[in-house]
C-alpha cells in the first residue's frame, strides 16, 4: 500500500470528519450487537417458562416485552448511526475525490508540451477519471466497512470469549484459514487489477481518437476496420475482466464455505455443552447468531482486499503523473511587466522527444512595435521560433531575451498574459462562437467581441448563423470551415489586446480578399505592439518592417520586402512564382 500514501495527507485534511465518522461507525456496531444478547436472553427465559422453572407469567411477559422494545430500539438505533456514518465518511471519500481531481488537472495544466506529446488523451483521461473513482472507494467504502469489520470482530470475539471460550475457539477455528487464503488471492487481484486499469485505459484512448478522428474514417471509408481493431481491443480488455474477475469469485463462497462450518461447529459443540449442562440453549442461539452476523463482515474482507488492491494500482497510476516535474519552470513569483523587444541570441533547439534539430544559432532583435514576418519551407522552424517565445519550450542552447531580461527568470504568467498566439492548428472550444473569442479575454462586452471578430472579418460569417454569436460548436471547432476558424483564432488573440502577437500561418485558410481585410485590420491593431506572422505568402509578408527567412533552422534571408526581391534567393523566387499564379 506504499503508493496509497499519498492519500493520507488528504486523510489529514478532512481528519475531524472522518474521526466522528469512524466513532460513529463504532457506536453503530455496539448497538447492532445488542439485538442477539437479547434474544439469547429471551430465550432462555422461555425455556425456563417451558420447564417450570419460572411459574411467574406477568414477569416472563414484562421480561419479554422489555427485551423486545430493546431489540427494536437497538436495531433502530444502529440503523440510525449506520445512516450517519455513511453520511459522513462517504461525503468525505468525495470530497478527497474532488481534491484529487482538481490536483491531477492543476498538474497536467503545468506539464510541458513534450508530455502531451509523449502521452495519449485517452490516457490522461483515464487517469483522472476510472482511476481517481477506484482510490474514492479506498477512502471511502473501503475505510468505512474495515472500521466496522474490525470493530466487530474485536467486540464480538472479546463477548464471545468471555461467555464461552471453548465454544468461541471452535467458532473462529476456520478464520485463520480465511486470512491465508486471502493474502494468496490479494497478491493475484493485485496484478490483473493493474492489467484491468491499463486496458481500460487503452479503451478510453482508441474511443476518444476515434471521436476526434471520424471524419478521417468516414471519409476513407474505414468504418468496418476500425470498428474490427476496437473490438479486437475491446475483447483483450473483456478477458483480462473475465479472469480478474474469476479470482475474485473465489471470495464469497469459499465465505459462505466457512461460515457453514462454523454454523455446524456451534450447533454441535453448544448443542453437547447444552445438554452436558455446561451452557445455556440462549448462549447456543446467541452464537448461532453472532456466527452470521460475522458472514458479512468475513465477506467484505474480500471485498474490500479488492478495492484497496485496485486502489493501489490505480493511485501507482496517477502518482506516475504527478511526480513528473514541468520542463518549464517559474522561478520569479514577481509580476513582470512585458514592453515587446525580443532577442534571441545563438539560440538552437532540439526536440527532446524526436531528437529533430529545429533553430540552428538563431541571431535576432526584433525592436518593441516592430511587425516581423518569418517564411520559409515546412519544416524549417518557423512555428518553433513562436513557441520559444512563449516559453512552451527552453531553448537547447543560447538564450531569449525579453526586454533585455533572460526569458527564464520572467515571470511566465505575465510572459503569456502579454502574448497573443494564434497556432498554426486553430483550436476552438466546444462552446459557444461568443465564448470562444472571449476566451482571449474574460470580461469582455457583446461589442468587444463584435469588434475583434469584423478586425478578423468573421462577423458577418457569425451572424449568418441561425443563433448567431451563440452558436455552440462541435468539438475542436467542426462546425466552423478551416478558414472561419482561423479568424475566429485571430479573433481571439485580437481581443485580449496583447503587446506580442504571434500569429502562425493563421491565413493559410482564406482566401485573397479576405486577407486582405485582416492585414488592414491587423495593422491597425498591432499598432505598438510587437508582432510575428509566420506565412507562406509574399502578400502577408511584404508590409513587414522585416522579413526573416528560415532553412533548416537557420535564417538565410532578412530585410524589407523591397530589399529581398531586389536580391537572388528564396524570397525573390517565391515572389516570382506567386505573381506569376495570380496572374494566371
Amino acid at each position: 500500500m506504499k503508493e496509497l500514501k499519498y492519500i493520507n495527507r488528504f486523510f489529514f485534511k478532512y481528519k475531524w470528519q472522518l474521526l466522528f465518522g469512524l466513532f460513529i461507525t463504532v457506536v453503530a456496531t455496539l448497538f447492532k450487537l445488542l439485538v442477539p444478547m437479547k434474544i439469547g436472553d429471551s430465550v432462555d427465559i422461555i425455556r425456563a417458562g417451558l420447564e417450570k422453572e419460572i411459574t411467574d407469567i406477568n414477569y416472563i411477559k414484562s421480561t419479554m416485552l422489555t427485551n423486545i422494545f430493546m431489540v427494536v430500539g437497538a436495531a433502530l438505533l444502529s440503523a440510525f448511526f449506520t445512516f450517519l456514518m455513511r453520511q459522513t465518511i462517504i461525503v468525505v471519500s468525495r470530497y478527497i475525490e474532488f481534491d484529487l481531481k482538481n490536483e491531477i488537472f492543476e498538474q497536467y495544466e503545468k506539464l510541458s508540451l513534450d508530455f502531451y506529446k509523449q502521452n495519449r488523451t485517452g490516457d490522461l483521461m483515464s487517469r483522472i477519471s476510472e482511476d481517481v473513482s477506484s482510490v474514492r472507494m479506498y477512502a471511502g467504502p473501503a475505510l468505512m466497512y474495515s472500521t466496522s469489520t474490525v470493530t466487530l470482530f474485536i467486540v464480538l470475539i472479546i463477548y464471545m470469549l468471555f461467555k464461552a471460550p471453548i465454544l468461541t475457539l471452535y467458532t473462529i477455528a476456520p478464520l485463520p484459514l480465511l486470512s491465508y487464503a486471502i493474502y494468496k488471492l490479494s497478491i493475484s487481484i493485485h496484478h490483473k487489477s493493474t492489467i484491468v486499469q491499463q486496458y481500460l485505459s487503452k479503451l478510453t484512448t482508441a474511443t476518444q481518437e476515434s471521436f476526434s478522428g471520424i471524419r478521417v474514417i468516414k471519409a476513407y471509408g474505414i468504418e468496418n476496420r476500425h470498428y474490427k481493431s476496437f473490438k479486437h481491443l475491446a475483447e483483450n480488455s473483456k478477458e483480462r475482466n473475465i479472469d480478474l474477475a474469476k479470482v475474485q469469485a473465489f471470495f464469497f463462497p469459499l465465505m459462505l464455505l466457512l461460515i457453514g462450518l462454523s454454523n455446524i461447529l456451534v450447533v454441535y459443540i453448544g448443542g453437547k455443552q447444552y445438554i452436558d449442562g455446561k451452557l445455556a440453549l440462549g448462549t447456543v442461539v446467541e452464537f448461532l447468531i453472532y456466527v452470521n452476523m460475522l458472514s458479512w463482515p468475513v465477506a467484505s474482507v474480500g471485498w474490500i482486499t479488492s478495492m484497496i488492491q485496485r486502489a493501489e494500482a490505480s493511485q501507482k497510476r496517477i502518482n506516475e503523473f504527478l511526480k513528473v516535474i514541468p520542463n518549464i519552470q517559474c522561478p520569479n513569483t514577481q509580476e513582470t511587466y512585458i514592453k515587446g523587444e525580443i532577442t534571441f541570441e545563438n539560440v538552437s533547439f532540439i526536440y527532446p522527444d524526436t531528437g529533430i534539430r529545429a533553430l540552428k544559432n538563431i541571431h535576432l532583435n526584433i525592436k518593441k512595435g516592430e511587425t516581423i514576418a518569418i517564411m520559409g519551407n515546412t519544416g524549417s522552424g518557423k512555428s518553433t521560433l513562436l513557441e520559444l517565445i512563449g516559453r512552451l519550450y527552453d531553448p537547447t542552447k543560447g538564450i531569449i531575451k525579453i526586454d533585455d531580461k533572460n526569458l527564464r527568470e520572467i515571470n511566465l504568467k505575465s510572459l503569456r498574459q502579454s502574448i497573443g498566439y494564434v497556432p498554426q492548428d486553430s483550436f476552438l472550444f466546444s462552446d459557444s462562437i461568443f465564448n470562444n473569442i472571449r476566451f482571449g479575454k474574460d470580461n469582455a462586452t457583446q461589442n468587444e467581441v463584435e469588434r475583434a471578430a469584423k478586425q478578423a472579418a468573421v462577423h458577418e460569417n457569425i451572424i449568418g448563423l441561425d443563433n448567431g454569436y451563440e452558436t455552440i460548436l462541435g468539438e475542436r471547432g467542426i462546425t466552423l470551415s478551416g478558414g472561419q476558424k482561423q479568424r475566429v483564432s485571430i479573433a481571439r488573440a485580437f481581443i485580449k489586446d496583447p503587446t506580442i502577437l504571434l500569429l502562425d500561418d493563421s491565413l493559410s485558410a482564406v482566401d485573397t480578399e479576405t486577407e486582405e481585410k485582416i492585414l488592414n485590420s491587423l495593422r491597425a491593431v498591432s499598432t505598438n505592439k510587437t508582432t510575428l506572422i509566420v506565412s507562406h505568402r509574399v502578400s502577408t509578408a511584404k508590409n513587414a518592417d522585416k522579413i526573416i527567412v528560415l532553412n533548416k533552422g537557420e535564417i538565410i534571408q532578412q530585410g524589407t520586402h523591397k530589399q529581398l526581391i531586389e536580391s537572388d534567393g528564396y524570397y525573390k523566387e517565391l515572389y516570382a512564382k506567386q505573381l506569376l499564379e495570380k496572374e494566371n
